[in-house]
């Protein structure tokens, strides 16, 4: 079934497409009539050019004749104005005939007949300026210019005649398109006018049907209305009581929630001192570790110059060795030495005192080499014992430096979790400072939202007394609809 409103939309949607209808075929026949028009004067305006050429090349062979029998100047006038016109009228008529080839041929065959009319006119006049009047006449006797001038007017004739026919068929055209067009204008205002009628009997019919349901349901629903708005006044009243205990609720909400913000703000100013005492703590851990391994270097160096004293006494001990040798050697040369001198008697006595001093060295050098062995020994051992304390003093250092270096790790890790605390603590202040503005904005939004509320019950009452008048005009409009002919 139809709605009003679409059978309203098709009316005038038909209305519209035959004025579109009209508007187009009256356009088309005033655009033909347009273009017709601009055809049929370019087509007066080629006949004028014919004319106009014909009528030079009638004065220029007049103006020759002339001059042939009276041999006076005055009369080239008429020639020479043929002589500049005829090519421009030509190159003007040229443009306007380009439409039909059979113009097209008969313009090029009698724009060379102009030709050599013109150069027979100025042979003529030439022979008659160079050998007179009886010379000039001859020429004119062999009639070859009256011939030219009889073809030059059959060939001008047939274009006018070739024009003429085409303003005739032009006019023709003119006339059945004026035609076509009042047809369109006539036809289409009638049938205008009787679609504009039937719509109306229709939409007159549709209106007092579907307006007369129309007011019914209206009638319904604005009971339906009335009903609606009392429920909302009552709802309206308890949506304001519940707004009015969410909105203490809510204040002692950011009431905690400011609290909470500053509790996080002081975890925040604790947790930036507590980084900066961890971070004081790291500086004394790193100087110690410097301590440390500036002790390691120098136990290590005590080691290495332990070490290279071993190795010294070591060479000592070998050159010692040498020199027990050599004292041995010494007296056992010096005992030889001696009974040598005994044997040779008193000559030997002498170098028997000698001798005997010698040995005497040699026993003193042996003691002291073995003394001074047994004090290289005693330094060997005490190396030894330095060097395995030293190692022992080493390896301390190093489980000091290892410790050390955990207590570091630990501080770092310390740190590290004092700076994701602060961070958290900031995080958790911003969070808390931001609830705290969205409670304050949900605050104001229910402190609007009751007094919307509150507004919604006010206008409930309106809304009541809005459906009752709805229900009454339904009820006028529903008997000015039926008081109608159907």
């Amino acid at each position: 079934m139809w709605t009003f409103g679409r059978k309203l939309s098709v009316g005038f949607a038909l209305s519209f497409a035959l004025l579109l209808l009209i508007g187009i075929l009256s356009y088309r026949g005033v655009d033909v009539l347009t273009q017709t028009s601009y055809q049929v004067s370019r087509t007066h305006s080629a006949v004028g050019h014919i004319g106009s050429v014909m009528s030079l090349m009638k004065d220029a062979e007049t103006a020759q004749r002339g001059y042939l029998l009276t041999g006076e100047e005055s009369y080239l006038e008429p020639y020479r104005s043929a002589l500049t016109n005829v090519p421009r009228v030509l190159a003007e008529l040229k443009p306007l005939l380009r439409e039909n080839p059979a113009q097209q041929t008969r313009f090029n065959q009698a724009a060379t007949m102009i030709d050599g009319l013109m150069q027979l006119h100025k042979d003529r006049i030439e022979t008659r300026r160079a050998n007179g009047l009886e010379a000039a006449l001859k020429t004119v006797s062999l009639g070859e210019g009256k011939r030219r001038m009889d073809e030059l007017r059959a060939v001008i004739g047939q274009m006018e005649e070739e024009e003429n026919d085409v303003l005739r068929e032009r006019a023709k055209d003119v006339e059945s398109t004026a035609t076509t067009v009042r047809a369109a204008i006539v036809w289409g205002t009638v049938a205008g006018a009787l679609l504009v009628l039937i719509a109306a009997l229709t939409l007159s019919r549709a209106l007092s049907g579907q307006v007369g349901t129309a007011v019914k349901h209206v009638q319904r629903s604005s009971a339906e209305l009335q009903a609606a708005a009392n429920q909302q006044a009552a709802g309206a009243r308890e949506t304001a009581t519940s707004m009015t205990e969410i909105s203490t609720t809510i204040s002692e909400l950011l009431a905690t929630s400011r609290q909470i913000a500053d509790s996080a703000q002081r975890v925040v100013v604790i947790a930036e001192q507590t980084a900066g005492l961890a971070r004081g703590g790291d500086g004394t851990l790193q100087s110690a570790r410097e301590s440390i391994a500036a002790m390691r270097r120098q136990i290590d160096l005590v080691v290495d110059h332990m070490l290279d004293l071993g190795r010294k006494s070591q060479q000592i001990g070998v050159v010692l060795d040498l020199v027990g040798e050599l004292a041995e050697q010494t007296n056992i040369l010096a005992i030889n030495a001696t009974i040598e001198a005994t044997v040779a008697g008193d000559a030997g006595r002498r170098f028997s005192v000698v001798a005997d001093e010698i040995r005497k060295l040699a026993d003193r050098m042996t003691a002291s080499t073995k003394e001074i062995r047994l004090q290289i020994d005693d330094v060997r051992g005490a190396v030894n014992t330095t060097v395995m304390a030293t190692e022992t003093g080493s390896k301390a250092v190093d489980a000091g430096a290892r410790q050390f270096d955990d207590v570091a790790a630990s501080f770092a890790k310390i740190a590290g979790q004092v700076v994701t605390t602060t961070d958290a603590a900031r995080e958790i202040e911003l969070s808390t400072k931001q609830q705290a503005t969205a409670v304050e904005q949900l605050n104001v939004a229910l402190s609007n939202t009751a007094q919307a509320s509150r507004e919604t019950e006010a206008s409930s009452g309106q809304t009541s007394q809005t459906a009752t008048e709805l229900a009454e005009m339904s009820r006028d409009l529903l008997r000015l609809v039926q008081s109608q002919p159907t």
